[in-house]
């Protein structure tokens, strides 16, 4: 049985007619088109669904679509600038050679943004946890943490 909801994605109001089964990933790829986040294990393990939801990095996988009703959501997409540009945290991203296959970057990018809106210049080991939840086969971490201190310290 469908259900009208409102949402604010990336400073968009859209009200839609959702499935009680659908999740919010499947609402942002399938219906919305927004492939940015990335589905992975679809078992809220790997992270590469990660968006934020009113403040927090979510794995939208595992979020069912009406509790999103009301809610502010930002994807990968809304980081872009006015013009279309990279958000300086994908440009820290870049920078710092974060990025090899870029699978999981969209969702790692997702909780380090979360992390840094809440707290601008976090320490090494909030960094970690906060993207604990988000899995990188290639880079080892360690660029990841680099590019997100480094943003963090250009503020």
């Amino acid at each position: 049985m469908k259900k009208e909801i409102m949402i604010t994605l990336n400073g968009e109001e859209i009200r839609a007619d959702v499935e009680p089964q659908w999740t919010l990933l499947y609402f942002l790829r399938e219906i919305l088109g927004l492939t940015g986040t990335k589905e992975g294990c679809g078992y809220g393990e790997c992270g590469a669904c990660t968006v934020i939801v009113d403040g927090k990095a979510v794995n939208s996988c595992l979020y069912p679509i009406f509790e999103a009703d009301g809610k502010k959501i930002v994807t990968i997409e809304g980081l872009a600038t006015e013009s279309g540009g990279l958000h300086p945290l994908q440009k820290a991203f870049v920078d710092n050679g974060a990025v090899q296959c870029g699978y999981c970057t969209p969702g790692m990018i997702m909780s380090a943004k979360a992390l840094l809106d809440a707290k601008p210049q976090p320490t090494e080991e909030e960094i970690k946890d906060a993207i604990a939840g988000n899995f990188c086969r290639c880079t080892g971490y360690v660029t990841i943490i680099d590019a997100i201190k480094a943003f963090g310290k250009g503020r």
